[in-house]
């Protein structure tokens, strides 16, 4: 994929904003709620300030109630978050068919295919796929992880390299302590037009003092570094749109057994008519010491303007320690998005 060198000059600002409504056992069990249904929203702001046709700063920054991501349901108590997924300065050049950039600041995890991909109207599920998350379950934060990435392109080939202050299974903030240097790379490699078949990796310590799993008797976090390695595809004909990845996560131990866990899913939009689509996503989880887990997501999207976009949907989880249909999810989602918040010099 190239990147474009943009003529716009000044300051632009489009922002997305989400609303949800819930219906699942989920919430009613940790949470301490009697209720089954929940609401919640979202907005993510996009400011980019565009000194010329090189330099530019861009962000996103994120505020949402709690829950209104799949894997708040479970967490105690209502509340706000706010958090900045991207904050950097960026340089870009483009000649013919090569590019270059390099960028600095609060960037996306550079692992997988989906972690630009977490605005709604991106999304063309609501769920995120298995694998990522906001939180410290998932082995790739959704957060931004602060460091310096470099990205090249030539013709069919992509690659990019990136250093981070903590590790994408555990991010930590600038502010935090037990940040350890973490590498990750990625290439891409698209032999015909629509298709995309990609690697990534990662590797660096990962535990800090009051990580959970940080207990007695472990050597330094220094020591023990957090591994993935991973394949991604991506691919695009006519009315169909597919997406999906395969992954697998280390993560060193000594006083108890190194965790491994293997991870997939893949997901297919039709577009049925210019205002309708359907989508479904299929993800699994295999691990030495977490339970598998299955997940199954299936919506109906209706795009009402070039702006404003309705899904439906509902997430069949199985596992070994799920009781029956109790964590299954029926969900709404409306997105809008806000343009034209732009000041050009």
């Amino acid at each position: 994929m190239l990147h474009a060198e943009s003529e716009f000059r000044g300051l632009d600002l489009p922002i997305t904003v989400s609303g949800g409504g819930f219906a699942s056992h989920r919430l009613s069990g940790e949470t301490g709620s009697d209720s089954n249904i929940a609401g919640g929203v979202r907005a993510i702001a996009y400011p980019t300030l565009r000194i010329n046709e090189n330099w530019y700063f861009s962000g996103a920054i994120q505020i949402h109630s709690r829950p209104y991501l799949f894997e708040e349901f479970e967490l105690q108590g209502a509340g706000v978050e706010v958090d900045t997924l991207q904050a950097y300065i960026g340089y870009e050049r483009l000649w013919s068919d090569k590019f270059i950039s390099v960028r600095a600041g609060q960037l996306a995890s550079a692992f997988g295919s989906f972690s630009l991909r977490y605005d709604d109207d991106a999304n063309p599920l609501i769920d995120l796929p298995i694998g990522y998350g906001y939180y410290y379950t998932s082995p790739v934060t959704t957060l931004g992880l602060s460091g310096v990435q470099l990205e090249a392109g030539a013709a069919r080939v992509d690659a990019r390299v990136q250093f981070t202050s903590s590790s994408p299974t555990n991010r930590r903030g600038i502010r935090d302590d037990g940040q350890y240097g973490s590498w990750t790379g990625g290439a891409g490699f698209t032999p015909i037009q629509g298709l995309r078949i990609g690697a990534s990796a990662y590797r660096g310590p990962y535990l800090h003092d009051q990580h959970p799993f940080n207990l007695p008797g472990e050597i330094h976090s220094k020591l023990l570094p957090a591994s993935g390695l991973g394949l991604d595809v991506q691919f695009a004909r006519g009315h169909w749109y597919a997406n999906g990845e395969i992954n697998h996560f280390r993560k060193a131990y000594t006083v108890i057994p190194t965790l491994t866990q293997s991870v997939g899913w893949g997901e297919l939009k039709y577009v049925v008519h210019p205002r309708w689509y359907l989508a479904g996503r299929l993800n699994y989880s295999r691990s030495n010491l977490i339970p598998s887990r299955e997940q199954y997501e299936f919506v109906v999207g209706y795009r009402q303007s070039r702006n404003s976009l309705v899904k439906v949907g509902y997430q069949v989880v199985r596992g070994a320690r799920i009781r029956g249909n109790l964590d299954n999810v029926l969900a709404v989602q409306l997105v809008m998005k806000i343009t034209g918040l732009s000041k050009a010099f």
